[in-house]
């Protein structure tokens, strides 16, 4: 039986496709990839050449080739850089997955200014804070999203320009406003009517900023963890190390099963579910599929598994990867077998250790699945460090596999030193793929990655065959649906309420989302709240993810030890719960 650290051995070799060698990159020794692009502009140069009249995007009734799709990006290339978008500026997405968020991915990043990912499920405070953090020069929003702050944007007087996906700015102006920073996007891209104007030239390095990703914060803020071009091509060739070393894993060990996996050649198409706000959705889908010549079918507007398999019979896909959440749903849907779902043969989820029961179910949905693939990374990894695939996804389920040709794993000491094989402690990650840093926050970074340690803030150990298994987590967090909910950003919030004397956020299992939002609320002397109430105060500061779905109201005063912090062991374990769904 062929493994996969065979084939990674194989692969990784000198002269081989995905060779490895070690660079020292400031001042850290670094295992890299010996042949690899320098900057991710030279990604979409080839991917034109390459697959030119493919096509790339489907989107509801558009269909967009590769060649049309770079002739705009082009465009607004050029537009932007005529609007003053200079290397170095900010570049501000506030929108859903389109085709115009992609545009402005690829015509920000390939000037060299830096495109800001916005959390299309923030509120305004939470949008102001990102657009003002990020200082960004421009900002790209749909309808829907922009009016979230549309009588503030006169205020913020960093931001120059606003382009409209999807309305004209008479639409959305607010009274007493000339309107005069708001502009059509389709002003962007106008010259590319009369043709492909060519990608620009501005000089790129890899250690150059491309990305700003907000991750929820510890003291209550988000953080803005900046990939560069070389973080962000890193974690492109570990994708395509993966697809091609799974190929080969397959062909060794069931021939019949990889002729029917290759498709016979066709074009790989890809559903596309993963935000495209998130790693998982822009580094990893939109990114890897630009360069491997995919077609990439998105679903317009919320995520429900009728579209997802309508989209699957309708345009073949052979590859879907996303988080546990969206796999448990549609293999619970239950007219999913009206769909023909014949086609794929790979799906991809991460988060968390795969359920033996998740993996009979997306075999029993998707019949000619050869193999499923489980990873595990952060905003800070730029995606997956680790990566579990082929027979280790049923043999090693409980764990989050391997890590990638270019990272090296460690797990931290109680003196800060790294801790023998088979200790439990925190986990340690040091690779290229790593964040430059937090965008303006040096400490944050300084207290995070420490001598090119990422330290994670997730609790494992590394068994003897090299397999990474997650235990716990040592930051205050729940991830529900693929969303990190760190629990003290909803606890500041709630105790701003003056009818809340003190609370506390934990998680409560949930069978397809992971974890759902608890609040556990100590009421003020003299003072009465439902929670209903709880509900709508939390939803009218804070994202719609982070809104409770549990609320219990603790008699006398919540638990606390000598130092003041919360006794959340003893909450997990007592009290009556309420329920209701918010989202």
């Amino acid at each position: 039986m062929v493994t996969f650290q065979d084939i990674k051995s194989q692969l990784t070799a000198p002269g081989q496709q995905f060779e490895t060698t070690t660079e020292v990159i400031d001042g850290i020794e670094q295992i890299v990839y010996a042949n690899r692009f320098g900057a991710l502009r030279e990604v979409a140069q080839f991917s034109q050449l390459a697959h030119g009249e493919k096509d790339f995007i489907v989107y509801g009734d558009r269909r967009i080739t590769f060649n049309e799709f770079f002739a705009e990006a082009n465009a607004m290339s050029k537009a932007l850089q005529a609007a003053g978008v200079a290397k170095g500026d900010r570049v501000s997405i506030l929108a859903q997955n389109c085709p115009e968020w992609c545009l402005t991915f690829w015509s920000t990043v390939n000037i060299g200014a830096v495109l800001v990912g916005l959390n299309g499920w923030w509120t305004n405070d939470e949008i102001l804070y990102g657009l003002e953090d990020s200082g960004s020069k421009v900002l790209v929003a749909d309808r829907k999203r922009f009016e979230r702050i549309a009588a503030d944007v006169d205020n913020l007087d960093f931001l120059e320009r606003v382009y409209l996906i999807d309305c004209d700015p008479a639409d959305v102006t607010p009274e007493g406003s000339d309107g005069s920073k708001l502009f059509r996007f389709s002003d962007l891209i106008a010259e590319a009517e009369t043709g492909d104007p060519g990608f620009p030239d501005t000089p790129i390095d890899e250690a150059d900023y491309a990305v700003i990703f907000y991750t929820s914060g510890t003291t209550g803020r988000p953080k803005g963890a900046i990939s560069t071009h070389r973080s962000m091509i890193c974690n492109l060739q570990n994708t395509v190390f993966v697809v091609t070393a799974s190929a080969m894993l397959l062909a060794a060990n069931d021939p019949e099963a990889a002729e029917r996996a290759s498709g016979g050649g066709a074009q790989p198409v890809a559903l596309f579910t993963s935000p495209l706000f998130h790693v998982s959705g822009c580094h990893t889908t939109m990114v890897v599929g630009t360069l491997a010549g995919m077609r990439l079918a998105m679903i317009e507007g919320k995520f429900e598994p009728e579209k997802a398999l309508a989209l699957i019979e309708d345009e073949k896909v052979s590859t879907w990867s996303t988080v546990p959440t969206m796999v448990w749903r549609v293999c619970e849907y239950e007219d999913r077998h009206k769909f023909d779902t014949s086609t794929v043969t790979s799906v991809g989820f991460g988060g968390s250790p795969s359920a033996d029961e998740l993996q009979r179910r997306i075999r029993e949905t998707f019949p000619n699945v050869a193999g499923t693939t489980n990873a595990y990374g952060l905003t800070e990894s730029s995606s997956a460090a680790t990566v579990l695939v082929g027979d280790d996804a049923l043999r090693k389920a409980d764990t989050v596999g391997l890590p990638m040709p270019t990272v090296q794993l460690g797990i931290a000491d109680p003196n800060g030193g790294l801790a023998p094989e088979g200790a439990t402690g925190e986990v340690l990650i040091k690779s290229p793929l790593l964040m430059a840093g937090y965008w303006n926050k040096p400490e944050a970074t300084a207290s995070t990655i420490i001598d090119g340690w990422l330290h994670t803030g997730d609790v494992g150990f590394i068994d003897d065959e090299g397999f990474l298994h997650i235990t716990d987590r040592s930051k205050d967090m729940i991830i529900r649906g693929g969303e990190n909910v760190y629990c003290v950003e909803i606890e500041n919030c709630l105790v701003e309420n003056p009818k809340i004397a003190d609370a506390a956020i934990i998680g409560v299992p949930h069978d397809s989302l992971g974890e759902e939002v608890k609040a556990v609320i100590e009421v003020a002397a003299g003072e009465s709240i439902s929670e209903a109430e709880v509900k709508e105060w939390v939803a009218s500061h804070l994202a719609a993810f982070k809104v409770p779905t549990y609320v219990e109201f603790h008699d006398g005063k919540l638990p606390r030890n000598a130092s003041g912090k919360l006794l959340k062991n003893i909450l997990r374990g007592a009290g009556e719960v309420s329920m209701q769904e918010t989202m």
